[in-house]
């Protein structure tokens, strides 16, 4: 029999009771509280270590990395910008499950309830550590939060063990089952248990608060150089100014996020640093934030799409950025484009977090307006956006092009090295398709009869937009007013004035490029290099 089974008895003598309902509770209790604690003791040591250790966040980040595209794709779709809460609460729930029910086996069982503790404890460890950016000390604060459940996992199953006494009373009644341990005991230790994992969750929360103070500080006094090549500005007539139609410029507050970082990382500017290195790289250079202040700072209106946008989807937005020209850094570290006889066609970014985004040399080096943004909407970008520095590159889906909290620039080549999303599924290059969306009115919207307004946007960058057609319940299709034109590299508003008739009907667009190239009506999915087809709403005329 094993040693370590708190209801163990001399050979011969009667097997007590499993413990009943009392006890089974409150041994779930005990794990829950244990959980509770090592999740807030690892908070207050990644603290000291660095934020994006802590279990949750790296077990959430190893989720992420391991997530089929079809799964990533249903979460962005359902949850948007919310995908990184909704697999935060997921996560802890999971783990709030599972300490309950080590709680109930530790009764039992307390030695292996702890070894199932420190096996939780060993995957967030490695977890930690096994990350892209990860380093061996990230594993720290998931082996001492372990290690402190496991401590309090048995502090508290052992206030639960029966009181030695008498056995069953008369009449058949056991008060073993579900009487005689130290409930005072057990109230007193949960108590003083969850009050000290609160404080040292919270004493976490503030020194993690003191590390990031210092980079939000940097944001707040960076002051933002007038551009020399400033854009143009906004045409009268670009914004069309309809209801429910979406705005020219994407406020920062509206821009879509779409990214694998569970904790949105705090670069302290002061501290940044870009290198620049690899394979036709003949002067490798490393630069801060103060430098590329001091280059010709550009200023364009460009407009991003996440490759995980769908057919009339949300996940694109239109920005002003400031910035340096990524060709001119490149030029000035000796890189020629392929088309120039240079080695490398693939340039991997990679990020504070351990991002790494492939981007065709060509593409970037080909006279386009491509950036190493430090300002969005005349403001320094937010931290949710890459502060202090990301790409933008227009013409190209963001997995390809837009790295955040960017770090590291390496040339190689696509045949040398698949990037991040590469390894999952998706395209080595993907420019942007021509695609349109019907903004207002939207899907199942009830208008009255007469001329109601059918307006959107169209996007196809690097191409530009120059016609728009709207047709209904499938006939013929009717061309919209198209608003004035911003650059080519940014989405346009169009209108069509429909004289709409009383009855369910359906709406569809599409658009064409400046090339001359019309968007296709195939609907396809979004992996592997963007979705294709006709946005389409549903509405009753009243």
């Amino acid at each position: 029999m094993s040693e370590d089974r708190d209801d163990a008895q001399p050979t011969g003598t009667a097997r007590p009771p499993r413990p009943g309902g009392t006890r089974t509770a409150l041994a779930a209790l005990s794990g829950l509280i244990a959980g509770f604690c090592a999740l807030a003791v690892a908070e207050l040591a990644a603290a000291l270590v660095r934020p994006e250790a802590g279990p949750v966040t790296a077990v959430g980040g190893a989720v992420i990395d391991r997530t089929p595209p079809a799964v990533r794709d249903f979460a962005v779709r359902n949850f948007g910008t919310a995908d990184k809460l909704a697999l935060r609460l997921g996560i802890l729930v999971l783990l709030a499950l599972f300490a309950m029910a080590i709680g109930v086996l530790a009764l039992r069982h307390r030695r292996l309830g702890s070894a199932a503790v420190l096996v939780f404890g060993l995957v967030g460890a490695v977890a930690a550590a096994g990350r892209p950016e990860g380093v061996p000390a990230d594993a720290l604060p998931s082996v001492v939060g372990a290690a402190v459940a496991v401590a309090v996992l048995y502090l508290l199953v052992g206030r639960l063990a029966p009181a030695p006494g008498p056995g069953p009373a008369a009449g058949g009644r056991d008060e073993g089952a579900d009487g005689g341990f130290d409930r005072r005991g057990f109230v007193v230790a949960a108590t003083a248990t969850a009050a000290v994992s609160a404080g040292a969750g919270l004493l976490g929360r503030r020194l993690t608060s003191s590390v990031q103070a210092g980079a939000s500080a940097s944001r707040h006094d960076l002051v933002l150089p007038a551009p020399q090549s400033a854009a143009p500005a906004v045409p009268a007539g670009a914004d069309l100014r309809i209801r429910g139609l979406t705005p020219f410029i994407t406020p920062d507050k509206d821009f879509y996020r779409v990214d694998t970082a569970l904790v949105v990382p705090r670069v302290d500017a002061g501290a940044w640093r870009l290198r620049i290195h690899g394979r036709g790289v003949a002067r490798p250079f490393t630069v801060g934030l103060h430098d590329l202040l001091r280059r010709e700072v550009v200023e364009r209106d460009v407009t991003l799409a996440c490759v995980s946008n769908e057919v009339g989807g949300p996940l694109v937005g239109n920005a002003r950025w400031l910035g340096v020209r990524l060709a001119d850094l490149l030029r000035d570290a000796g890189v020629r484009p392929p088309s120039e006889g240079g080695p490398a066609d693939q340039i991997v970014a990679r990020s504070v977090d351990g991002m790494t985004i492939g981007t065709p040399v060509e593409t970037v080096m080909d006279g386009r307006d491509a950036m190493l943004a430090f300002g969005m909407n005349g403001e320094p970008l937010p931290f949710e956006h890459g502060f202090p520095v990301r790409m933008v590159v227009p013409g190209l889906y963001g997995y390809v092009s837009a790295c955040k909290w960017i770090e590291d620039i390496e040339l190689t080549t696509f045949a040398a090295y698949d990037a991040y999303w590469v390894r999952r599924g998706w395209a080595q290059q993907a420019p942007v398709k021509t695609e349109s969306r019907i903004d207002t009115p939207r899907p199942s919207a009830s208008p009255k009869a007469g001329v109601v307004p059918v307006a959107g946007v169209a996007w196809a960058q690097h191409r530009g937009i120059s016609r728009v057609e709207v047709r209904v319940d499938g006939g013929k299709w009717h061309t919209a007013r198209l608003a004035a034109a911003g650059t080519r590299d940014t989405w346009r508003q169009w209108v069509w004035e429909w004289p709409a008739a009383s009855g369910r009907h359906t709406l569809e667009v599409r658009a064409t490029d400046g090339t001359g190239a019309t968007q296709t009506g195939i609907r396809t999915g979004t992996v592997p290099d963007g979705a294709t087809g006709w946005h389409s709403v549903v509405v009753d005329v009243s």
